[in-house]
């Protein structure tokens, strides 16, 4: 692998070169189905709005009825935990204010479950980077 072979796909600051994708996943509480194409497109146009404040990126988006997909890019210095809360808090107000309705599908004043599954989606496979690291230095041996 060769760090120089695809450099200008890579996102930088001043200091740094650095490729980070996560792959959200936030379900709504007790997996109610509140989500159709308009509720979805909102929830994303929410999402792109805070996100550069916080360093973020939106790349993907898509929706079951109880849960979203989101793929997103972020800097080195991203909050991501403090970013979630905020969109969790944020859209959770939003929607049930825009959407009536979907306050009639929730439990209480929940919209969000407190849990999200978060996964790091690097450009390379784990094992190919471990090789890669493994193998620095071998020439000069």
């Amino acid at each position: 692998m060769k760090v120089k072979d695809s450099l200008s796909s890579y996102d930088r600051n001043q200091h740094s070169v650095y490729l980070l994708y996560y792959h959200l996943i936030l379900v709504v509480k007790y997996r109610r189905k509140v989500f159709d194409e308009a509720v979805s497109l909102r929830a994303k146009e929410i999402f792109s709005y805070i996100a550069p404040s916080y360093g973020i990126t939106l790349e993907e988006w898509n929706h079951d009825e109880d849960h979203v997909h989101v793929m997103f890019r972020a800097k080195p210095a991203t909050e991501i935990s403090r970013f979630i809360n905020a969109y969790k808090s944020a859209s959770s107000r939003l929607l049930k204010k825009e959407y009536p309705e979907i306050r009639k599908k929730l439990w209480k004043e929940y919209f969000w479950s407190k849990s999200f599954c978060l996964i790091t989606a690097g450009g390379a496979p784990i094992e190919v980077i471990r090789e890669y690291i493994e193998s620095q230095g071998e020439k000069n041996r």
